[in-house]
């Protein structure tokens, strides 16, 4: 007791200045931790023991420890609840206020859109859903802070790539490295870019469609997009490699990525976590398998040079000879991040769009009819001509994108610290504040979409008066004996983000969706398996930073 007595006086200031060096800095290095965790407690113990035998001092900075360790965490747990927090005056619930530790159980459980709906439906359209972060469910948000002039990106890549520094192109927080590492990106799926590229989907596609040829009884359609999904961006980014739709997925490839997508969302709630776990080797396995595997390949690739125009091209600068490709760390993780990213969404998006097809047969026979229309029988379906012309399919892909969101959170952003405050209407936004305004969320609100949660693709054919909301048949699930005003706010149409910090593969993901769309609903008439409960896929749709898909059983039989 007498350690304490002579210790407490020193470590309990030394620990309420220590939380405000840590809240102020708010740096993630682990040597800044280190010193600001166990230095004071250190200094302390060498200041009352110093002519004192070792194990004394052993004893006394223990003790010193504890004490500092308990007032920090004190401290922490009494601002964050306080009036005097930066977002005291945002409702939110008690315990996301004090700690992010409880945000990444919910988030482990990939149930994170599901309660941020819960709690803008108790608390309002601005919650506090952490100790520095908040949901903000209103579409006027979106331009001012995810514009031209928006606010840049959040901390939460930084944990999936389990580095401060090396953080691959949709984690980087400086705006203008952001834009510069983005060129070659924007090169390689430019319009001109995508035009270049439609053999590539065009095979891939067709192939899909003889592998479901030859299947009989019910399949897991969602699969099947996986396999489609992955060869195809492999072409893309590495020149090939992958041959999940003739092979199957021999490697349990995307069980290795789904497995690592729980981690990453663990990650992303907790970035600190996954910067210490970076340094600990195959602490966080299927990550470190992946970017392995991202660096051969990358490194193959760039050995092999073009054999075609693919995405990695451009991203190698290969179109500009006089300039020197990115590093190999550098192309490893334009790679993962090209084919994780660009496949996953896809075909989840992909997923979606079926099954809202096979819940909805009139859409699904509306659709069947505009393919049919412009791709008859001995039209090729690899011909993208007509695809402008196609306002259906496109109302059916915005539909499935609105309702199922494959990012349903959408891009974290943060306010920096070292700005000033950022204000929109009456709300202020201190420095520091992490944001998320969620597809999810936004795209569900009866104030921006009129009934929200029905799949009605006439919805974008209002919108773009290319038919009269009097005149359009309601949703199969609304029962309405007058039309409720119409709603439709695309400001508030997220999925792909918005601003110079979008996803820049927005225009080649529409391009699959709508050619291996056009090609299955052509060739195939598709149902869902006699007895499979449909009510499923909404209860197994997961957020796992991207989403996770259920399964999606059908039966289906050839048209041609």
């Amino acid at each position: 007791m007498s350690s304490l007595r002579e210790v407490a006086p020193l470590t309990v200031p030394l620990a309420l200045i220590g939380h405000q060096v840590f809240r102020r800095l708010e740096s993630y290095r682990i040597a800044v931790h280190l010193s600001l965790l166990f230095g004071p407690p250190a200094l302390v113990a060498i200041h009352v023991s110093s002519s004192q035998p070792y194990s004394v001092l052993l004893t006394t900075f223990l003790c010193a420890l504890l004490t500092y360790l308990a007032t920090l965490v004190a401290s922490v747990v009494v601002y964050r609840l306080s009036p005097l927090h930066p977002l005291a005056q945002f409702p939110g619930p008690l315990w996301r206020r004090v700690s992010m530790i409880g945000p990444a159980v919910v988030a482990s459980k990939g149930n994170r859109h599901r309660t941020f709906v819960e709690m803008h439906e108790k608390y309002g359209d601005i919650v506090r859903t952490g100790p520095n972060e908040v949901s903000i469910n209103d579409a006027s948000f979106v331009e001012p802070l995810l514009g031209a002039s928006g606010l840049p990106k959040g901390p939460n890549h930084m944990g999936s790539a389990m580095s401060e520094t090396n953080v691959n192109l949709v984690g980087i927080r400086d705006i203008p490295l952001h834009l510069q590492r983005r060129r070659p990106w924007n090169r390689g799926l430019k319009q001109g870019a995508l035009k270049e590229y439609e053999p590539l989907i065009a095979e891939r596609a067709q192939l899909l469609v003889r592998r479901l040829k030859d299947q009989s009884g019910s399949v897991d359609l969602g699969l099947w997009f996986k396999y489609f999904g992955y060869d195809f961006m492999s072409d893309m980014a590495f020149g090939g490699g992958s041959e999940l739709l003739k092979e199957g997925d021999k490697n349990n490839i995307w069980s290795l990525i789904e497995e690592g997508m729980v981690i990453v969302t663990i990650l992303h709630t907790l970035p600190w976590l996954g910067i210490y776990l970076g340094k600990i080797p195959s602490a966080t396995g299927p990550m470190h398998v992946m970017q392995d595997n991202g660096r051969r390949l990358a490194k193959e690739r760039l050995e092999r040079g073009s054999k075609t125009r693919d995405l990695y091209h451009y991203l190698c600068n290969e179109d500009q000879p006089d300039k020197a490709p990115p590093s190999l760390q550098e192309l490893a993780d334009y790679g993962i991040l090209a084919v994780i990213a660009g496949s996953d969404t896809a075909s989840m998006t992909l997923t979606s769009l079926f099954y809202c097809l096979l819940t909805n047969p009139e859409a699904y026979s509306k659709l069947q009819a505009e393919v049919d229309k412009f791709y008859p029988a001995g039209e090729s379906t690899s011909d993208t001509q007509y695809h402008r012309d196609m306002h259906y399919l496109q109302a059916v892909i915005n539909e499935a994108l609105r309702l199922l969101p494959p990012v349903p959170l959408g891009s974290q952003r943060q306010v920096p610290h070292a700005s000033a405050p950022v204000v929109v209407g009456s709300t202020v936004l201190p420095p520091g504040t992490i944001v998320y305004l969620a597809p999810w969320v936004l795209q569900r609100d009866p104030r921006n979409f009129v009934f929200p949660d029905a799949f009605w693709p006439e919805r974008w054919l209002i919108a773009s008066n290319q038919l009269r909301y009097e005149d359009a048949q309601l949703p199969s699930s609304v029962v309405q004996t007058e039309c409720p005003e119409f709603v439709h706010n695309e400001v508030a149409f997220t999925p792909f983000s918005v601003g110079p910090m979008n996803c820049p593969g927005k225009g080649l993901a529409m391009m699959e969706i709508r050619m291996v769309v056009v090609a299955l609903v052509r060739d195939f008439r598709f149902e869902l398996r006699q007895g499979w409960d449909a009510k499923k896929f909404e209860e197994e749709f997961k957020d796992y930073f991207t989403a996770a898909r259920p399964e999606l059983p059908v039966t289906f039989e050839r048209r041609l």
